[in-house]
């Protein structure tokens, strides 16, 4: 239904509001409403913050706020040029949602002064759409996800439209351009519907954009190749841009609807991969502010990015275009003598939970409910002595996730993602009740594919991680498993969520939600055939880096040890959980029992291995890491059978936070239990599946630190077999031993016999894998056995 002249100018003022706003919070520290002239005391001493996207951006939240109010749909707006976070604030400050949050910007005239004092200053607000702003799940400070987590909100969401706005120059990043692809793992059966809107201004910092420079026939195809059915919007005119982007959106929404409906009569399995609509929106960059400044053109350039009159405060001519910029918007019209929105414009607004920055899906631990998770400990392997028997460990986690999938089937609030991986990573138990998603018809020969699935599998580690993200910041559950090297494709977005979740920890309307859990496997030590290319424990650096109110890092050493793991980063909330451990057959450790004893400790001496009758030992050996713990016990084993005179003692790591001060993290063991451990000044051998400078920050400051002795992963790889990548990263048994023997007081000589057959073997190592192409069998066959 086309709008009336009198709609179009109320929807035009509350636009007009809302970018009166925007230039107050970067320019204003004083006189919000213009009631006496502008003066140079009344401007920011510093001028931060982004104008260019801005106006863009509350023109489509103000087309929204219309939508939403005649339709009663559940809208949830992202904002992928997060520079634009003045304009978000404004709207959600115009709709009220900000004032109920944050009660001190009050809807008056001294919440307005507030509102913009505190943008981009010292104990204000950022200046991106940030995690204090409500109805955001979505930062856009770091250019490239606003789709991907726009899928990740749809998935599972049948009633909930995510508007996507997609930058121009986000648009060029390589993680936006592999995210169009998201159509084809969107059910309209089951899903809800996300409705990209290409926002093209024409310019970067201090560059045209790509896309704003293809004409709108190749952009066209471009989204008609990725599967959507493009509607172009483009003008400066507001007059004439307010009507057509308003036609325009009802179409797009009809459409969608028109999906849904469809596809719910037929079925998530029969209803294909539908063309969805997207918004091709063109507005000049600045639309609205100066148009030109000291002879240069403003609006339509880069110009308009962040500030436009950078000098308001030294130049009164700046300060005369600034006052009559804001004048232009009329503020007189749009707030009352009190400073509050006039009525009229203030209906404009959805009501309740429907505004866009209250909605619920926003804030997705009001959402979150808990998973229905079965007894892992009904999924131990029986271990009735240790390092006897060989077990994927990851088989395990698949049969768990299997039971997790059909308890929760109800629910539907239950995913996995992972590259292409999940037979690989030994998880594939999980195809026993759920498919691979694809909208796509599934072809004959296809393995478990199928519209329906919730096995999210897309050669895109940030397609992956992405989708998580917001399916969990929607309030649901999931795990994202990867190679452990290309885990470092979508390190940053670790980094970002991570960032989001502490800061999300401050605020108390924030809700939790679950936990973002990566599980990595196919690890370095263990890229037999793959070789260098494969091998990179770099992702436990970048969480180790991050606060400990955020961060967790698991290395189990087993299977039993990783079901406990599991079991614990599934229930928990407002972590990054990395867990480490390999998919190949490996020895096992420990009984359920002691496993679960193993983790709640997060680091245990194991007196099996070592002399366990409570004297001092004379070395430590310990370990962090599947791999590592192998050589670890192998080199314990070695000391004990051919050195008997020197006493050992073995330390599994599985918390690797319990290496910090718990002044550092609140994992941390005090120095007392830190001591009880690893003695106060006994040498420690300690074996690494990362890079060894992570264990030396760890233990930075306990008590004679200097001690440890670490061997890791060092940079050294190849197509090779798995006893040689721990030789070349020198932290092979052989290595360990002959590292325990030189730390100990006349160890060479009290271990001299054991020292010499250590050489031996590394000496003949090299050669027998050449002639035979496997380990040699003393180390291939090794089992524990007492001494």
């Amino acid at each position: 239904m086309a709008m009336s002249v009198e709609q179009l100018g109320l929807l035009d003022a509350y636009w007009r509001a809302a970018n009166y706003l925007t230039v107050g919070q970067i320019y204003l520290q004083d006189n919000a409403l213009l009631r006496e002239p502008l003066k140079p005391e009344h401007i920011k001493p510093r001028l931060l913050g982004h104008w260019g996207t801005s106006p863009g951006l509350s023109f489509i939240y103000a087309h929204l706020n219309r939508l939403v109010r005649e339709t009663d749909a559940g809208v949830i707006y992202l904002a992928g040029p997060g520079h634009g976070g003045p304009a978000i604030v404004a709207n959600v400050y115009l709709e009220g949602t900000y004032s109920e949050i944050y009660p001190e910007v009050s809807r008056d005239a001294d919440g307005l002064r507030r509102l913009c004092r505190q943008f981009s200053s010292p104990g204000g607000i950022p200046s991106h759409v940030s995690v204090p702003t409500p109805g955001s799940i979505h930062e856009g400070g770091e250019l490239g996800y606003v789709l991907v987590h726009a899928f990740g909100a749809a998935f599972d969401n049948p009633d909930l439209l995510v508007a996507a706005v997609v930058g121009d120059g986000e648009a060029e990043t390589g993680p936006l351009a592999g995210s169009w692809t998201g159509v084809d793992f969107l059910n309209p059966a089951r899903d809800g519907a996300v409705l990209p809107i290409l926002h093209l201004n024409g310019y970067k910092i201090a560059g045209p954009t790509v896309l704003g420079r293809t004409d709108d026939e190749d952009i066209a195809s471009l989204l008609r190749g990725h599967g959507y059915e493009p509607h172009l919007v483009a003008g400066d005119d507001p007059r004439e841009m307010h009507p057509l982007f308003a036609a325009v959106l009802d179409d797009c929404y009809a459409r969608i609807r028109a999906i849904q409906g469809e596809a719910r009569r037929v079925g998530a399995r029969a209803a294909g991969r539908p063309r969805w609509p997207v918004i091709v929106l063109r507005t000049p960059k600045g639309w609205t502010g100066p148009k030109t400044v000291d002879g240069l053109a403003v609006e339509g350039t880069f110009r308009a990015h962040q500030v436009p009159l950078p000098e308001v405060r030294e130049k009164p001519e700046h300060l005369a275009m600034l006052e009559a910029w804001m004048r232009s918007y009329r503020p007189e019209e749009l707030f009352d003598r009190a400073g509050r929105l006039r009525a009229e414009l203030a209906a404009l607004a959805p009501a309740g939970d429907r505004r866009l920055g209250a909605n619920p899906h926003a804030n997705g631990g009001r959402m979150l409910r808990d998973l229905d998770l079965p007894d892992f400990t009904d999924y131990a392997l029986p271990v009735p002595q240790p390092a006897r028997a060989l077990h994927g460990s990851t088989v395990q986690l698949g049969k768990l996730m299997r039971d997790i999938f059909k308890r929760n089937a109800a629910a539907a609030n239950f995913r996995l993602f992972c590259p292409d991986e999940t037979v690989s990573n030994r998880l594939g138990d999980v195809f026993a009740v759920e498919n691979r998603c694809l909208v796509r018809s599934p072809r004959p020969g296809d393995d478990h594919v199928a519209p329906d699935g919730r096995v999210m599998e897309i050669l895109s580690e940030h397609n992956c991680q992405g989708w998580l993200e917001g399916y969990l910041l929607t309030g649901r559950h999931g795990l994202f498993a990867s190679y452990e090297a290309f885990a470092m494709v979508s390190a940053s977005m670790t980094v970002q969520h991570g960032k989001w979740l502490q800061e999300a920890a401050k605020l108390r309307w924030r809700r939790p939600v679950a936990s973002l859990n990566i599980l990595l496997t196919s690890t370095s030590w263990r890229q037999d055939h793959n070789g260098f290319s494969h091998q990179g424990p770099g992702l436990i650096d970048v969480v180790l880096s991050k606060k400990g109110a955020v961060s967790r890092i698991y290395l189990p050493p087993d299977a039993n040890c990783l079901l406990s793991v599991a079991d614990h980063c599934f229930r928990s909330r407002n972590y990054v959980n990395l867990i480490v451990i390999d998919k190949q057959p490996q020895l096992q450790w420990l009984d359920i029992e002691a496993a679960r004893a193993h983790c709640a400790r997060g680091a245990s001496a194991w007196a099996w291995a070592g002399h366990g009758d409570g004297g001092a030992p004379d070395v430590v050996l310990a370990a962090a890491g599947d791999v590592p713990t192998l050589e670890a016990v192998a080199a314990a084993w070695l000391l004990r059978h051919h050195a008997p005179a020197l006493r050992v003692r073995m330390v599994n790591v599985v918390d690797l936070m319990t290496l910090w001060s718990p002044r550092v993290h609140p994992h941390g063991l005090s120095d007392d239990a830190f001591v009880d451990l690893f003695t106060e000044r006994t040498p420690v051998v300690f074996a690494f599946h990362g890079y060894q400078r992570a264990v030396h920050e760890l233990i930075h400051g306990r008590p004679h630190a200097g001690r440890f002795h670490v061997r890791g992963f060092n940079e050294e790889g190849t197509t090779t077999t798995p006893f040689d990548m721990v030789v070349r990263n020198e932290m092979s048994r052989y290595h360990l031993c002959l590292e325990a023997l030189r730390r100990v007081p006349d160890g060479e000589e009290r271990g001299a016999a054991l020292a010499a057959h250590c050489r031996s073997m590394l000496e003949r190592h090299p050669g027998y894998i050449r002639a035979h192409l496997e380990d040699m069998p003393e180390v291939r066959d090794w089992r524990w056995s007492e001494p």
